[in-house]
């Protein structure tokens, strides 16, 4: 069972960044994307309220669910100070969480801050999936900074700070969905 404790907040700016994104994007009328809360039982809470110890009451599924122009999207934030994205960041039921949404006809995907390089990319599930099963077979536990693709870097733009779906966009029209 896991833990939560003062690590628990790691990315909390990069989310925040995102939930900000959202909110616009939400008074534009471009989409309506909601964070999903990870349900924490609290173990101790110190004298002014916050909780200092707890465990996570069930598995969580992705940080955001929602819907593009109609179309139904799920992400997870990742980030790394790392040249790479450790596979151990992601778990088995967040796969499978993702793989059952895109059988229902959703885009499943993760946004990914590369801390080190102030740089921000959409990274598709497909993609994601064909690097967790090599993993799961015994090969590489991470995706290198080098194998993302440029053309899916995520930029900020006006009052935009993480502006993903311009880059949702993009791979949209160069899949052909």
């Amino acid at each position: 069972m896991g833990y939560w404790n003062s690590r628990g907040l790691r990315g909390s700016s990069f989310e925040e960044m995102i939930n900000m994104t959202n909110k616009v994007y939400r008074e534009e009328n471009l989409a309506i994307i909601q964070k999903i809360p990870t349900p924490i039982k609290p173990v101790k809470i110190n004298n002014v309220g916050q909780i200092t110890l707890g465990y996570f009451e069930q598995k969580s599924t992705v940080d955001y669910m929602g819907v593009v122009q109609g179309i139904p999207i799920c992400f997870d934030a990742k980030e790394t100070n790392r040249t790479f994205l450790p596979m151990q960041n992601i778990h088995p039921h967040q796969i499978d969480f993702m793989e059952q949404f895109e059988k229902q006809g959703g885009i499943a995907f993760l946004l990914v801050n590369f801390a080190k390089y102030c740089e921000y990319f959409y990274y598709p599930f497909e993609s994601l999936k064909e690097k967790w099963n090599i993993a799961q077979n015994g090969g590489k536990k991470s995706i290198s900074y080098d194998s993302f693709d440029k053309k899916l870097l995520v930029k900020s733009k006006n009052k935009y700070y993480i502006h993903y779906l311009e880059t949702l966009n993009i791979f949209l029209i160069n899949n052909k969905y």
